[in-house]
């Protein structure tokens, strides 16, 4: 790194400093020696254990769904627009609520498009 960069200015616009040998912690971590590296966490994240957590969940939800089903088999009848019929009450709100998220991850979207045309925008 050359002194502009540390500093922000010139070379010749500051001060001097005698050269002063790096010390252990300055040094990148493949260069220093064992005993000086921080310890790897062995507990650590990676993507596999993302992935557990998240079948976990998905099988926790699922779950929830099949009893929420299992509890809501009475009919109701449901009148929208041109369209008139029955459904049970479980299939009913679950279709609402798969529109309802739809409908959120479009307008998301939309709003994340418009950000990163911005921000390419004000790149240029």
């Amino acid at each position: 790194m050359s002194r502009r960069e540390t500093t922000g200015y010139r070379s010749d616009m500051t001060e001097q400093q005698p050269h002063a040998e790096p010390t252990p912690q300055d040094r990148p971590a493949q260069d220093r020696p064992a005993q000086d590296r921080p310890a790897q966490d062995p507990l650590r994240r990676s993507r596999t254990s993302g992935a557990w957590v998240a079948v976990v969940a998905a099988a926790v939800l699922l779950l929830l769904l099949v009893i929420f089903i299992a509890q809501n088999t009475q009919d109701v009848h449901l009148s929208f627009l041109v369209w008139d019929g029955s459904t049970p009450l479980s299939v009913a709100l679950l279709i609402a609520a798969v529109i309802g998220i739809a409908l959120t991850a479009v307008v998301g979207s939309l709003r994340i498009l418009q950000l990163r045309r911005r921000v390419h925008r004000d790149r240029r």
